[in-house]
């Protein structure tokens, strides 16, 4: 192997465990080599396998190397383009895989309408395949078509698929009614700082379920005689917890009250589609569900989730840091009032259609057309909260946002532990982000964006952040392992593209 390519690797290779937060020591405890080994590799003065590279792959959870197909997928983005026309939102993420491992409530076969063709989606196809459930794509590979076996062969699931995605949680809710014990790998996903399932644990013992984790399993025992005989608390109010009780509850037989329930756009799509299924959800929107359970459900489902708003505030970010007029068409508006009510008062020009219906006949939708603003800084600072607050995936869209206005923007990300720290990433085109503790960042902007070579980040929202800040500069930048966004993006280059950015997809090892 040429030195170069040593030396290039090398660099792919650190800048993957340093986005990880490891020190030399640690990935060499995994790899069980000493860290001179390691430091040597990442100097580029070490020949190397492509089995080790692998390894390595693994260890940090970033695909430097995949052994068997192409490697790793870069983008090179030539910036300071602007963006015009008129570009589609997708249909939701979050709601998508909330309905895969919704269907396994489901003995009949289930149709969703639009599926997002995104990584997310692809491993959780994987993990239900391997448990014995027909999935197909159908109608041209727009929608997707789930058959449930008669018995799911939990033995043989897929495990590394599931541990690279943290939606394989909510597979605790369905499989309760279905078996008395199994067992399932960890969940995985963005690199967000440590998360707890506990939770989940505290609304679904409540079920009958309990959990012990060893050795990179959750076995699961469930007793029947427990049920819920009162109201069920959450003690967060998190999407996936809520989704979770809401999957638990639907099979369970009689009314489930779920209080502190989040009302946010996906825990709404899983509950239209409950009631496909015959499930009557009452408060839906609301932060009290009342679930009438249906012990055994077996219909032939067709359902379209709606689209996803974290996707249009992406596209609305994309924008505004490229001083572009942009319309984003299907824009689930009620999941984005706030975020306009705060980019109206830093001083957007955009305006809104008239409401109309998504294919769930539900949720309410806008074209918005975004044209080049003069934003000054907001008064207040920017921080999520719960929905009907400002959507917490959406906060770092205001990192970029922030860094276009006149004035100093404090952004508290209060929910991950070290996804603040990912913005900074931004310093690396130009950027100036100060990082006043792991929580939060204060933006000064203007910002003269510069072209810059870096790894994307492994957490997906601040990846995309990067990129649109790429766009916006000039001269030609290169992100470098884009696989984290492929997780929550169908198709974001090419359709970036057709509105008039320059975003080319290669790969180079």
């Amino acid at each position: 192997m040429a030195d170069d390519y040593l030396v290039r690797i090398g660099k792919l290779i650190r800048d993957a465990r340093q986005h990880r937060g490891w020190t030399q020591t640690q990935l060499a405890d995994a790899l069980a080599t000493s860290q001179s080994a390691v430091n040597r590799i990442e100097r580029g003065n070490q020949n190397i396998s492509l089995e080790m590279i692998a390894r390595i792959g693994e260890a940090l959870d970033s695909e430097i190397v995949s052994l068997g197909y192409a490697g790793p997928m870069h983008l090179r983005v030539v910036g300071g383009r602007r963006l015009s026309g008129a570009i589609d939102v997708k249909t939701s993420k979050n709601a998508c895989v909330a309905l895969l491992c919704g269907s396994l409530l489901n003995k009949g076969r289930t149709v969703l309408r639009r599926v997002a063709r995104i990584e997310e989606v692809f491993r959780l196809l994987e993990v239900l395949n391997s448990i014995g459930v027909r999935t197909r794509w159908i109608n041209d590979g727009v929608d997707l078509e789930i058959v449930p076996p008669a018995e799911l062969d939990m033995e043989a699931i897929d495990a590394e698929a599931a541990r690279r995605t943290r939606s394989i949680i909510m597979f605790l809710g369905p499989l309760l009614h279905r078996m008395d014990s199994f067992r399932l790998p960890y969940a995985g996903g963005c690199d967000l700082g440590t998360r707890t399932i506990e939770p989940h644990m505290i609304a679904l013992r409540r079920f009958g379920l309990d959990i012990a984790a060893t050795e990179g399993l959750y076995h699961a025992q469930v007793d029947r005689s427990i049920s819920p005989g009162r109201p069920i608390v959450l003690t967060e109010r998190g999407d996936t917890v809520t989704e979770n009780a809401l999957l638990a509850a639907a099979r369970h037989d009689g009314a489930t009250v779920i209080r502190n329930a989040s009302s946010n756009y996906m825990v709404q799509d899983l509950c239209f589609f409950l009631e496909a299924l015959g499930v009557r959800v009452d408060g839906i929107g609301t932060t009290t569900l009342t679930v009438h359970g249906v012990p055994s459900i077996d219909v032939d489902v067709d359902y379209s989730p709606s689209e996803d708003p974290v996707e249009a505030m992406s596209l609305i970010a994309a924008a505004v840091v490229t001083e572009s007029q942009l319309t984003i068409r299907r824009v689930p508006i009620e999941f984005l009032e706030i975020e306009l009510a705060v980019l109206e008062e830093m001083g957007l020009d955009h305006d809104r259609s008239a409401e109309y219906s998504a294919d769930n006949g539900r949720t309410r939708l806008v074209d918005l057309t975004v044209r080049p603003s003069k934003l000054e800084a907001p008064i207040d600072k920017i921080h999520p909260m719960p929905f009907p607050g400002l959507n917490i995936d959406n906060v770092p869209f205001f990192a970029a946002i922030a860094a276009v206005a006149q004035g100093k923007t404090l952004i508290h990300d209060w929910v991950y532990d070290n996804r603040a720290i990912y913005l900074t990433d931004l310093n690396r085109l130009g950027g100036r982000l100060q990082l006043l503790d792991p929580h939060r960042v204060l933006v000064e902007g203007p910002t003269r964006w510069r072209a810059a070579e870096m790894m994307c980040p492994p957490a997906l929202r601040p990846a995309v952040v990067v990129l649109l800040a790429m766009m916006a500069a000039e001269g030609t930048s290169v992100l470098r392992n884009v696989y984290v966004i492929n997780r929550g993006y169908e198709d974001l280059a090419e359709r970036l593209n057709s509105v008039g950015a320059q975003i080319e997809i290669f790969r180079d090892i």
